[in-house]
């Protein structure tokens, strides 16, 4: 096997070091969605991806055209 203890460190260093904490329960979807949360924060990743879920939850909110901001003023 070529890199096993690169991968190992990396299974440490993402998993174990987060999941295995003294009297904390883990269900599998949460520790799931952890996992998925701490591996963009350490890939660099994480800026990107809310942007593009706030994007998402906007978009799923208010699925109309975006209302304009310079409409002219009443006299």
């Amino acid at each position: 096997p070529i890199a096993t203890g690169v991968i190992e460190g990396a299974c440490r260093h993402l998993v174990k070091d987060r999941m295995d904490l003294t009297g904390a329960r883990w269900g599998l979807a949460r520790a799931e969605a952890i996992l998925k949360l701490r591996s963009l924060k350490i890939s660099g990743d994480l800026p990107a991806y809310l942007a593009f879920h706030f994007d998402a939850e906007h978009r799923r909110h208010y699925p109309g055209p975006p209302i304009p901001l310079d409409l002219p003023v009443a006299a």
